[in-house]
């Protein structure tokens, strides 16, 4: 498609103006609005502005010295370089726009700037300033034609300080004058300078981005011709020999390449369409638009072609014609064409909420690139993403996108590059300046005239000379690309002699927002990323550049100014005040937006969190200014002085006061979540200042609420911005007194405030609820702690509410009986509790019959004692009334055995007695009564709290500890029985009742029970063996005896009966009567076995008494007879064999052979009885027992020893037979041992025998028994 082709395809669409809104409230659309001015007036004041501005001017004072007024200025990096009307040339520092350098370039008015690299490097880390200082002061200056115009003398002042040589500062910055020079010259090298006359006023001129190399520039101006310009000397002045002929053409070919005068070449790119008003570079360094009378022309510059790409240096790309109207054809050459190649990274986020004001942006790490600091954009980069860039010309504003190579098909096909208009917007201003706010925002720079100057193209004046009207201030506005719609109020520009002005006179240019890859490493490695010379260079470049502060303008407008070269003016530096400090407005972050007129510069920026925070506070916009204040603290103020405990991880410079950092310049909100905080990661303290703004919005936003009656929402934000006591009680009061309790309530503090909120306040909130609801009473009490108020009014505030009487266990609230009453006991022992009163909380909770709660106030509190005046409601804790009245024995057992084991264990320790539980169970239930029962069992059984902890012992892991326990437990069991004893008379109706096992224990372990109670009871209930146990205690064993006979009729336990009292008489009574019953009969022939003679019973069978079993019965009675004589003839060959076996070991015992000690004296003697005198005498070893002489050797009497070592004389030992030595054979005394027939056996064996007959009972002193050894 062509050039004009695109055009008209949008021209209808430009013809289409957008409707805007103008400062003045009233619609620019050609009609007016219907609503009226005040409701204007009012729609302006509650729409929040989208920029903030503040003032330059006193900033750039040495700019606007000697009458001098700015007429171009350019931003770049941190640089920005101004023209002045003068020919004066001011590079300044940001953000403190200090001065860098100030030179002379031309005579008259400068028309534009351009800088090379742009955008320029950041400063880079720090690098030794003074060898660089001295470095530059040692080289020689540059050299100046002799000239004759003021300020040229060189010697009338001393030089200026050399600029700094950093990558920041290496840059050449070009202008364009309408003296029709143009000077290329270098920041920091004085030296490298050029001046190039073109003969006619030059109006456009931009540098190559590789102009350190291949020094090269574009200028056109009031001749029509775009000049592209290579070469020349540094420190020369030269003519421009463009249509100079061949010679001048060969002259500056051969200087271009180093051969002859190098004077440069001029070539002509293109001609012909009128003056040439605007020249710029795109970013990438590929393209260059220009715009003329005829329309705005693109064409590929002659960087970064590849080798087959060479042809399309400076081959023309697209056209786009102006606008068909007579307006323009007028206007064309007269306004100034403003030409914006948009860096899109360094916008701002089309999100305007306060989350991107001065705050955070998110955006995909993907897009965020370092715009900043690059000469231009990677190869790779440039192939892939389209340019995109904003014109504005006149009243029309057009955006295009340029992208590298042409379409795919058809006409397109093969086309260098491809220009596509992606809107074009009809104003009803003059565009003085325009460039992209946000990806879908235009911020234009508006020059106003009154009606006649923004009438429609048919009302227009024709040409010839007119009186200039007075213009109107200077407006920015944003307008939507899409909608093409203001979406603001237009902003007025207060400026200084603006009725005066034209639209040239007005400059805008933007900053964007730096962007910076970083690496969170660590805190030393993040400075070492972002590049330690930013912070010195930003910290201090008020300190390193302050040498150029003002401007001596020479004033001079003469023909000889403009054959000089450039020349550094003497700056005096002036001694500047706090007014000259750096502005808080150019330390913000995100997009700044510059407003150069000549007089006045102001910097427009995105509102601050502070900004927007005041705007919200007056316009009564509470709620979201709180909410601000919670999200971003600092929009109260600079929170940044602060102190704060922590330290910093790493040393950090700490900029003086009014002196910000280029970081802070040039920083995105983007970059702020994606950077790694430098000084550590450090709390955030809080300032009290912003404390004090939450609590005054807060109660601002709190009394708009209850203005409007909108208690529900106002008592929730008093529960989200209240902080003090004084605050909460004077809002509770407010909520009190308009009966709001249940707005404010749920928000009232849970916890103690400094100061304290009064008690008081607490006490009347609970009192109200126990008035009016019980339930939310509940809740609070459960929620508040009871350090937070005094409870004994709210005590007594629900001990009178009950005692109102409507209130009962049985009323009913919303289908539940007893709800409320069982609320406020709750809610009444929990005070009672707080109150330190378990006592009077244990009785509520038995009335609640909460029985966990109850057991575990008495297991910590030790109040056993305590329920000694209640018991039946004690035992009554698991058992609800419909339970007493349905439940079995078992689950009533059941659900009072912890009170009841309690009751047990106390009545041991003799704290509760069993006669107080009797005396209360039977005045409550009567008797019997199963509680008493169960009371009873557990005390004769030992049932105790700790015993039934210790239920189901494992028996193999039985400790002794446990045994030890056991053995307690049977002494409680024991103690249990005495303790039921004493009341056996009303125990026995009870186990008589519900336990007749127990009962039948009882009878036979006490003593203390009336047996004539005991026997009538069991008689009444049929309980004969019971009744039979009764009769035998009393010793009427014939009456039981007939009563298990005809009664029961168990002759099993008639013979048991029979056989427990060992009676004779019993038997023959159990004979008599079981005479006449045959099953009895049988029964005793079976079972009676050896207790009474069989014979006696079988012969007082009557005759011919039929008894069915009885050959079965005598069999077995024969056979147990059998059996009993087996038995004990078996145990009769037992006891035989074992008296023989005994005899057997005596008899060897007896024969054994005993030694004794002959003449030894026995230092122990034995004690004896002497049998013929009965008294005691000693008896010694190796002494004869009788007469008690020594034994010797050569003794001439036999010795006798006994087993029992008991040793006599023979005489000795027959005397105590009674017979004397005469009745001694003459064999046992004429034997002689020494015989010849010692050895044999014979004389032994007699020997022995007659012995045997002497003495044949053995030791007369152990037969008689009288004698005991030792």
């Amino acid at each position: 498609m062509s050039p004009e082709a695109d055009a008209t395809e949008h021209k209808d669409e430009a013809e289409k103006k957008p409707t805007t809104k103008a400062s003045n409230g009233k619609m620019q659309n050609g009609q007016e609005s219907q609503s009226s001015e005040g409701e204007e007036e009012e729609e302006e004041e509650d729409e929040e502005p989208r920029l903030k501005y503040a003032s330059m001017t006193r900033y750039l004072r040495p700019v606007y010295l000697n009458g001098d007024a700015t007429s171009s200025f350019l931003l770049g990096g941190d640089k920005m370089v101004v023209g002045t009307h003068n020919g004066n040339i001011h590079v300044l520092s940001l953000p403190s726009l200090s001065p860098i350098r100030v030179y002379h370039a031309h005579s008259t008015s400068v028309s534009a700037v351009s800088i090379s690299p742009f955008p320029p490097p950041l400063p880079t880390p720090t690098m030794n300033v003074n060898n660089r200082l001295v470095s530059a002061q040692q080289s020689s200056p540059a050299p100046s034609p002799a000239g004759t115009g003021k300020g040229s003398t060189p010697g009338r002042s001393p030089k200026p300080p050399p600029v700094p040589i950093t990558a920041s500062n290496q840059i050449y910055v070009a202008t364009s004058s309408i003296d029709g020079n143009v000077c290329v010259a270098s920041l920091t090298d004085p030296k490298d300078v050029m001046l190039r006359n073109f003969g006619r006023p030059v109006h456009g001129v931009a540098l190559s981005p590789d102009y350190k190399n291949d020094h090269s520039y574009l200028s056109g101006g009031q001749a029509g011709n775009l000049i592209l310009t290579v070469g020349g000397r540094s420190g020369t002045s030269s003519t421009s020999n463009a249509g100079a002929g061949a010679a001048a053409t060969a002259s500056g070919w051969l200087g271009a390449i180093g051969l002859g005068s190098n004077t440069g070449k001029d070539t002509i790119l293109h001609s012909g369409e009128g003056a040439i008003r605007t020249i710029q570079w795109s970013l990438s360094g590929d393209y260059v638009v220009w715009v003329n009378e005829k329309g705005i022309k693109l064409m590929r510059s002659n960087l970064h072609l590849e080798t087959n790409e060479l042809e399309n240096a400076w081959k023309r790309i697209n056209h786009i014609d102006h606008p068909n109207r007579v307006l323009w054809e007028e206007m064309a050459a007269v306004w100034r064409p403003q030409a914006k190649w948009v860096d899109e990274a360094g916008l701002e986020k089309d999100d305007f909420d306060i989350s991107h004001i001065n705050g955070l942006q998110n955006r995909p790490q993907s897009q965020r690139t370092n715009s900043i600091g690059t000469p231009f954009m990677k190869q790779t980069a440039r192939r892939k993403r389209p340019e995109k860039l904003v014109i504005g010309w006149g009243d029309t504003i057009w955006i295009t996108n340029v992208l590298p190579g042409g379409a795919t098909s058809g006409k397109e096909m093969g086309k260098i590059a491809r220009v596509d208009i992606v809107t074009i917007l009809r104003t009803d201003c003059i565009i003085s300046g325009v460039s992209l706010y946000t990806p879908s925002l235009l911020v234009v720079l508006a020059y106003i005239t009154p009606e006649e100057g923004t009438s429609s193209p048919q009302n227009t004046p024709t040409r010839g000379r007119h009186r200039r009207q007075n213009a109107l201030q200077p407006e920015i506005r944003l307008i939507d690309v899409q909608t093409k719609e203001e979406v603001a109020v237009a902003d007025t520009l207060n400026v200084s002699r603006y009725e005066s002005l034209s639209a040239t006179d007005y400059h805008l240019d933007v900053l964007p927002a730096m962007q910076i890859k970083q690496k969170a490493t660590s805190s030393r490695g993040a400075l070492e990323i972002i590049g330690g010379g930013i912070w010195d260079v930003g910290m201090y470049s008020a300190r390193l550049f302050s040498s150029t502060a003002s401007v001596r303008s020479n004033g001079s407008h003469s023909a000889e100014g403009s054959s000089r070269a450039p020349s550094d003016l003497n700056v005096a530096s002036p001694v500047l005040g706090n007014d000259q400090s750096v502005h808080p407005s150019t330390l913000t972050h995100g997009m700044k937006i510059f407003i150069q007129s000549p007089f006045d510069c102001i910097l427009a920026t995105k509102p601050t969190a502070a900004d927007h925070f005041n705007w919200l506070d007056t316009h009564a916009m509470y709620e979201e200014a709180w909410n601000l204040l919670v999200q971003h603290p600092e929009a109260v103020g600079d929170t940044s002085q602060t102190p704060t405990e922590s330290t910093p991880s790493t040393p950090t410079r700490v900029p003086a006061k009014g002196q910000g950092t280029l970081m802070d310049f040039f920083k995105d909100d983007k970059d702020d979540k994606s950077q790694t905080t430098i000084s550590g990661s450090a709390p955030r303290n809080l300032n009290p200042h912003v404390e004090r703004e939450k609590r005054r919005i807060g109660e601002l936003w709190i009394q708009q609420l209850t203005k409007h009656n909108n208690w529900s929402k106002a008592g929730a934000i008093c529960g989200k911005v209240l902080t003090t006591g004084d605050q909460w009680e004077h809002w509770v009061w407010v909520f009190a007194q308009a009966d709001k309790f249940e707005e404010i309530t749920p928000y009232v503090p849970n916890t103690q405030l400094q100061p304290p909120l009064p008690s008081i306040v607490y006490e009347m909130i609970l009192g109200y609820y126990v008035s009016n609801d019980r339930y939310r009473l509940k809740e609070l009490l459960e929620r508040w702690s009871t350090e937070l108020f005094d409870v004994n009014p709210v005590i007594e505030a629900i001990r009178d509410r009950l005692q109102v009487g409507d209130i009962r266990e049985d009323s009913e609230e919303n289908g539940q009986v007893g709800r409320d009453w069982r609320i406020l006991m709750e809610c009444l022992a929990k005070l009672y509790l707080a109150d330190s009163r378990p006592a009077q909380a244990l009785g509520c909770y038995i009335r609640l019959q909460d029985a966990d709660i109850a057991m575990r106030l008495i297991s910590e509190y030790h109040l056993v004692d305590a329920v000694s005046d209640n018991i039946p409601d004690f035992i009554l804790l698991r058992i609800s009334k419909e339970q007493q009245r349905t439940a079995p024995m078992s689950e009533l057992e059941q659900a009072s055995r912890e009170p009841i084991r309690l009751l047990v264990a106390e009545a041991h320790h003799g704290i509760v007695r069993p006669e107080s539980v009797i005396k209360q169970l039977v005045a409550r239930y009567g008797m019997p009564n199963p509680y008493l029962f169960f009371y009873f069992r557990a005390l004769w059984e030992g049932e105790t709290a700790s015993a039934a902890k210790a239920e189901q012992p494992n028996a193999e892991a039985i400790s002794s500890a446990r045994k030890q326990s056991l053995i307690d437990e049977r002494l409680v069991a024991t103690e249990g029985k005495a303790l039921v004893s004493d009341h056996a008379d009303t125990a026995l109706p009870l186990f008589v009742e519900y336990d007749r096992h127990l009962l039948m224990k009882f009878l036979r372990t006490s003593q203390t029970y009336t047996l004539d109670l005991a026997s009538k009871l069991c008689r009444r209930r049929g309980y004969m063996p019971e009744l039979v146990y009764l009769l035998s205690k009393e010793g009427r064993m014939t009456e039981a005896l007939r009563l298990i006979i005809d009664e029961i009729g168990d002759v099993s336990q008639a013979i048991a009966f029979a056989k427990e009292q060992g009676d004779q008489s019993l038997w023959d009574d159990l004979l008599n009567y079981s005479m006449k019953k045959p099953s009895f009969i049988r029964g005793l022939l079976e079972e009676v076995g050896t207790s009474i003679d069989p014979v006696k019973l079988v012969r007082k069978i009557p005759e011919g008494l039929e008894i069915e079993g009885l050959k079965r019965g005598l069999m077995r009675i024969i056979k147990e007879y059998e059996i009993q004589h087996s038995i004990s003839e078996g145990v009769a060959r037992v006891f035989r064999g074992e008296v023989a076996a005994a005899m057997v070991d005596k008899g060897k015992g007896l024969n054994k052979g005993i030694k004794f000690e002959i003449g030894e004296i026995d230092k122990d003697p034995i004690s004896m009885h002497n049998p013929r005198t009965g008294r005691p005498r000693q008896v010694k070893k190796g002494h004869c027992v009788g007469c008690d002489k020594a034994f010797i050797p050569e003794d001439p009497e036999l010795l006798i020893s006994f087993p029992c070592q008991h040793i006599f004389h023979l005489p000795c030992l027959l005397s105590f037979h009674g017979k004397s030595s005469d009745d001694i054979p003459a064999s046992l005394v004429d034997l002689d041992w020494q015989s010849e027939y010692d050895r044999s056996i014979g004389p032994k064996i007699d020997h022995a025998a007659l012995l045997r007959n002497q003495v044949d009972h053995g030791c007369p002193l152990e037969n008689s028994g009288a004698g005991q050894t030792g």
